[in-house]
């Protein structure tokens, strides 16, 4: 039986709710859509570390960051380690990963199972990007979505006809500082984008964290937003003001993604690969969208958690379907392995969701996410280190402010920790935490508990 192959796009930090098929009110994403209306879109799909590198670690690995060492931002990836393209292309296959790699540009860290690489060292710029191509820095003229794409069809075109292909393009789009290309830089110009019903968050009736969390709009730069304020707005004025900048800006560059996403797609359809190669579209976290009055990550509040996560393979998945069921980063390397009919190795923490795709529900299936932000930064955008879990209907989060020793991570700032308990089903924004609240008392213990049995199942280390 001749194997599928892989098409793994993933963009960075592109939001669920800037795509249309997740009902995004701000922007239209015909060519993502396509790939949820003719396969499956998933509702639930959670990142384990909303936050780049330890995101990207725990895909290519299927491992938690505490065991795949990639914890922060200053980590990188050993590439002695295993992991899923090394096993894919020893199962037969040919693999690449084109873009965004963020793991480590050092003779350690660089990347290993691809028989061809060409990635953006670090974070890469927007315009004429560097490149370091199989070792040598080399620079390309043009817009980085463009360039990533076409160097993605340039190794479709010239690989092994004779093998299966897994190819990881991965985009820089929509990161900070959102620098569109000339065909979309004129988009919503003459339109005022709405904000979220959460924008005016007071953050009251929440742990410590959430208020002293700098990533509001009075936080984002000149260079963010390529202009000076206007003189003689009002601070609510100026505020809006700011992310009217911020979102047109991040909504040209996913457009831009969207175009590029289409032209892959047209690429399998003119060359007959379309019925046998599983495309997948996803992003490295989610992010927020002046959600709370933010922009970035890194909290385990929804929009910064949940990433979007459609799959298409014409064999295998009903089209214009939709999985509610919980997924998370660490279960796409077993998941691709066991499609593609290979062993999933015991290192591998995640689960197969093969089933899910059929429209089956294993009995035993999580019930639970798990997310742990290492980094507890008292500077820049100052969030605390924390942990948790994501249940369907509850989400339980500690606030244990410290460092741990990991690199890049800032030391205890002093605050005590928390907690914070949200009921999803009455209180979707997470405005109001009921930890303490008499009436969650039993769900309070219910979920420790849980959370503590999770950590013991994937080895992390409780610190309350």
């Amino acid at each position: 039986m001749q194997k599928p192959n892989i098409l793994f796009i993933m963009t960075d930090d592109h939001a669920a709710h800037a795509m249309s098929c997740y009902g995004s009110k701000i922007n239209k994403t015909p060519n993502l859509d396509r790939i949820a209306e003719d396969g499956m879109r998933f509702d639930n799909c959670y990142v384990t570390n909303s936050i780049c590198t330890p995101s990207r670690a725990a895909i290519l690995t299927g491992t938690h960051n505490h065991v795949n060492r990639v914890t922060t931002l200053s980590s990188k990836l050993d590439n002695r380690l295993p992991n899923l393209a090394k096993h894919l292309k020893t199962g037969g296959y040919q693999t690449c990963i084109i873009g965004k790699w963020h793991l480590g540009i050092e003779e350690a860290s660089v990347p290993s199972g691809f028989d061809h690489w060409c990635v953006l060292p670090g974070q890469g710029d927007y315009h004429n990007p560097k490149m370091l191509e199989m070792g040598e820095m080399k620079k390309f003229n043009g817009y980085a979505t463009d360039i990533i794409t076409d160097k993605s069809m340039d190794w479709l075109e010239n690989r092994d006809k004779d093998k299966p292909f897994f190819l990881m393009c991965h985009h820089k789009a929509p990161h900070r500082p959102w620098e569109p290309d000339e065909k979309h830089a004129h988009m919503y110009e003459d339109e005022d984008i709405r904000v979220p019903d959460s924008f005016d968050d007071d953050y009251k009736n929440r742990a410590k964290a959430a208020a002293v969390a700098k990533m509001r709009m009075t936080d984002l730069t000149e260079t963010d937003l390529k202009a000076t304020p206007p003189e003689g707005l009002t601070q609510e004025e100026e505020k809006h003001w700011r992310y009217q900048r911020y979102i047109k800006d991040y909504l040209r560059c996913v457009a831009s993604v969207d175009d590029n996403v289409g032209r892959i797609l047209d690429y399998l359809d003119e060359n007959g690969l379309t019925e046998n190669t599983i495309v997948v579209y996803t992003s490295d976290q989610g992010f927020f969208l002046g959600d709370h009055g933010w922009f970035d990550k890194r909290f385990m509040y929804e929009e910064s958690m949940q990433m979007p996560f459609v799959i298409r393979y014409p064999e295998k998945i009903k089209a214009d379907s939709v999985c509610r069921e919980i997924i998370c980063n660490v279960d796409f390397a077993p998941t691709f392995l066991d499609m593609a009919g290979l062993t999933i190795p015991s290192y591998m923490q995640g689960y197969s969701f093969t089933p899910l795709l059929a429209g089956e529900i294993p009995d035993d299936w999580q019930q639970s996410a798990y997310h742990r932000y290492w980094m507890n930064e008292d500077s820049c955008h100052n969030v605390y280190a924390h942990y948790g879990i994501r249940t369907k209907e509850h989400k339980l989060i500690y606030y244990y402010n410290e460092d741990c020793g990991e690199p890049g991570a800032n030391p205890n700032s002093g605050d005590q920790p928390e907690w914070e308990l949200f009921d999803l089903k009455k209180d979707p924004l997470e405005l109001f935490n009921e930890y303490k609240n008499p009436e969650y008392k039993n769900i309070v213990k219910h979920l420790t508990a849980q959370l503590e049995q999770k950590m013991a199942q994937i080895g992390d280390t409780p610190m309350h």
